[in-house]
C-alpha cells in the first residue's frame, strides 16, 4: 500500500500545480497531515483536495466545511483525473487540472487505465501510524525546543518534515522518511546543514538509538520498525542537542 499511497498523492501534488500560484522551492505542492488525510495548501477559492487514508478516497473539502468524496477503490486514473477535472470547475476554479508532474517517481508510468486496489486494510492502518507518530514526534521536539516551522508532507520524496534555522550557521532537518536506497524501512532522520552544506560532527552525544552516518548522507537516522513515541522522541533530541553544542 506504501506505492498505491504514494501515488494516490500525485493527485494533490498535480492539484496544487494546476491551482495554485507556484512557489521556487515548491512548497505549494507540500501537503498536510489532519486527521489521517492529506490535504492541499488552499485553492484560490479556498477550497482543498484531501486524500482519505481510512476511506482509501479522494475528498474535495470546501471552505464551508462540506466534502465529496471520491473512492479510490478499484477507480482507474482517466476516471479519478476526469473527476477531479469536473469538480474544479464546478467549484468555479478557472484554471484547467493537468496531471503534469516535473519530477519523476520510482514507479511504472502511470496510464489512463492504471488502476488503483485496497488490496491490505492492514498495511494501511500501518501507514495511518506511521504518519501520525511522525507528526506526534516532531510536534513534540518542535514544542520543546521553541523551533517555528510547518510540518509538511513532500509528494515526491514522501518524507513528512519540518526545517528550522537555529542561526546564520545552522539548520536542522527533522522528519520521516518512506523506505529508500540509503534505509529499507521508514526511519526517522535529523541533519544539520551550514548554508547548503551539510554539518559534520567529529563527535556526537550518547547516542542510546539509532546511528549517526557520514558516507553518502550526513545525519542521523533511525527505522521506525518497533519505535515507539518515547525513544523517538529521545533520538531526535540526542541528535539535535549534538548539533546544538557542537556548532551553535
Amino acid at each position: 500500500m506504501k506505492t498505491t499511497m504514494h501515488l494516490a498523492a500525485q493527485y494533490l501534488a498535480t492539484a496544487a500545480i494546476s491551482f495554485i500560484v507556484k512557489k521556487e522551492d515548491d512548497s505549494h505542492t507540500n501537503l498536510g497531515w489532519n486527521d489521517h488525510i492529506l490535504e492541499t495548501h488552499e485553492f484560490s477559492n479556498g477550497d482543498k483536495l484531501g486524500l482519505n487514508y481510512q476511506n482509501f478516497s479522494l475528498e474535495w473539502m470546501q471552505q464551508n466545511g462540506s466534502k465529496e468524496s471520491f473512492s479510490l477503490n478499484q477507480s482507474t486514473h482517466k476516471e479519478i483525473t476526469d473527476w477531479i477535472s469536473q469538480t474544479s470547475i464546478s467549484k468555479d476554479i478557472q484554471k484547467p487540472y493537468k496531471y503534469e508532474l516535473h519530477y519523476e517517481l520510482p514507479y511504472n508510468e502511470v496510464t489512463d487505465e492504471s488502476n488503483y486496489e485496497l488490496t491490505n486494510r492492514e498495511d494501511l492502518n500501518t501507514l495511518i501510524k506511521q504518519r501520525d507518530l511522525a507528526q506526534d514526534v516532531i510536534s513534540s521536539i518542535l514544542k520543546f525546543n521553541e523551533f517555528d516551522s510547518a510540518i509538511r508532507i513532500w509528494p515526491h520524496h514522501f518524507d513528512t518534515g519540518a526545517f528550522v534555522i537555529v542561526n546564520d550557521n545552522l539548520s536542522i532537518g527533522i522528519g520521516m522518511a518512506i523506505p529508500d536506497s540509503f534505509i529499507n524501512d521508514f526511519y526517522f532522520y535529523i541533519s544539520g546543514y551550514d548554508g547548503h552544506d551539510p554539518v559534520i560532527l567529529k563527535s556526537v552525544d550518547d547516542l542510546k538509538h539509532g546511528n549517526y552516518y557520514t558516507n553518502e548522507w550526513q545525519g542521523f537516522a533511525i527505522s521506525l520498525n518497533g519505535l515507539d513515541n518515547e525513544t523517538a522522541i529521545d533520538f531526535s533530541q540526542t541528535a539535535i542537542n549534538s548539533y546544538l553544542n557542537t556548532i551553535a
